[in-house]
């Protein structure tokens, strides 16, 4: 099929038409107030594109009206997402918004105007281009050429008149085709977001990505945590050769998948609904007795020192605050294996928290332990440069306007966290 014809086979063009001619209706409907219909002078109705001008500046400060037309445009201009051809490189940039200013509304008053006037045109053509298709086909036929009503009047009876009456069809279907065309640029220009809901959709992206991330981050620590516990307690109820302690620790690997499956469960229902504002079913630092006891499951030893009310520190805070002591304990017990030493402080004082998590680590340790890692590779591993974890770690604390602080202490390795709650009321 030609080029030329295309255009003629997509859906869009028909509904770009019927848009064009629907533009025209407010002016005839005007057009029956003034100039009315009986005893108009021909140059009377030359006042047809210019009386309803007024009318359509007054309907353009309406903040409505630019809903109405944005979702006409979206409708009639755009290709629908399951069209044929689509436009390239051209997004469908018309809100379907109300006026939030009077830029807004300038912008929508030019819109009504040219909609007018290209409507107006697009109707004059659509009446008379195939009146005189019919009144040329007529005169080559012999009959009466027209000249009454909309029908342009033909002069003569020649045959050859039959060869030029798909002239003004052809004629018809540019104009259509081409101010379509125009109109949907327009309408972009127009129509589109201003530079403040541009803004406004940027930043709910970028909040929609940041909570993604943090989801991400949430559920890297939870399944770390667990494989690590599930790892860790393996190879020491292997080491250990023990049936109790072999059953405490598939008891503990147990009780810990679960919660990773609860954890994974809640991540995925969260990104399928696309919402992070239901945040009240994470686990808190009130929760931070199953880390430990999965730790302690493991063979590990573990104190903790709790100074306050956990259930005093804001939301927000302790469920920050639970995910570092995880990422900490879960460090710990990847590089330090389950004869690891563990001390946890989590101090709750004036408008702040205050977590700690220390380890020993032997730098000098030749053998290996129960994990299968050395201690110098322990100490290389836990630096601040190895892995996610502990930027992680970092990137929670700043987060809440607080500091972390992660690398070796005198006797071992520190990760020390300090929350404030002044940025969550």
């Amino acid at each position: 099929m030609p080029a030329l014809l295309l255009p003629l086979t997509r859906t869009v063009t028909y509904t770009r038409w019927l848009h064009l001619l629907v533009g025209a209706l407010f002016a005839a409907v005007v057009g029956f107030v003034y100039p009315g219909l009986n005893g108009v002078h021909p140059h009377q109705w030359l006042l047809l594109p210019l009386v309803p001008v007024p009318l359509l500046a007054l309907a353009s400060l309406v903040p409505a009206t630019r809903l109405a037309e944005g979702v006409q445009a979206k409708v009639m201009l755009l290709p629908g997402p399951h069209a044929r051809h689509r436009e390239a490189g051209a997004a469908p940039a018309v809100a379907a918004a109300p006026s939030a200013s009077w830029g807004d509304r300038g912008r929508t008053a030019l819109w009504l105007v040219l909609r007018l006037e290209a409507g107006l045109l697009v109707a004059f053509g659509s009446v008379q281009l195939p009146g005189l298709t019919i009144a040329l086909l007529t005169s080559a036929a012999g009959g009466d050429g027209g000249g009454s009503g909309p029908v342009p009047a033909v002069a003569g009876h020649h045959w050859w008149y039959a060869l030029l009456a798909p002239l003004p069809l052809a004629v018809l279907a540019v104009c259509v085709v081409a101010l379509g065309g125009l109109m949907t640029a327009a309408a972009r220009r127009l129509l589109g977001p201003s530079p403040a809901e541009r803004l406004a959709a940027l930043e709910e992206r970028t909040e929609r990505l940041l909570e993604h991330n943090r989801l991400a981050r949430e559920l890297h620590d939870s399944i770390g945590h667990a494989l690590t516990v599930a790892v860790v307690q393996a190879g020491a109820a292997r080491a250990a050769g023990s049936p109790e302690f072999t059953d405490r620790a598939l008891a503990a690997v147990e009780e810990t998948g679960r919660h990773a499956l609860e954890d994974l469960e809640r991540v995925l229902r969260l990104l399928r609904e696309d919402s992070g504002r239901r945040a009240a079913d994470r686990p808190t630092l009130a929760d931070a007795g199953r880390l430990l006891e999965s730790a302690r499951a493991s063979g590990a030893a573990v104190t903790c020192e709790v100074t306050g009310a956990a259930a005093d520190v804001p939301g927000p805070v302790s469920r920050e605050g639970y995910r570092i002591v995880q990422e900490a304990l879960t460090n710990a017990l990847r590089h330090g294996g389950s004869s690891v030493r563990m001390s946890v402080r989590i101090a709750v004082s004036g408008r702040q928290v205050e977590l700690e998590v220390r380890n020993p680590v032997d730098s000098g340790a030749s053998g290996r332990d129960a994990a299968g890692i050395t201690g110098r590779e322990a100490a290389a591993g836990q630096g601040g440069t190895a892995g996610r974890g502990l930027r992680g770690i970092r990137e929670r604390a700043a987060l809440l306007g607080g500091s972390a602080e992660t690398g070796p202490c005198a006797d071992g390795w520190r990760v020390r966290a300090r929350l404030p709650f002044d940025h969550v009321g």
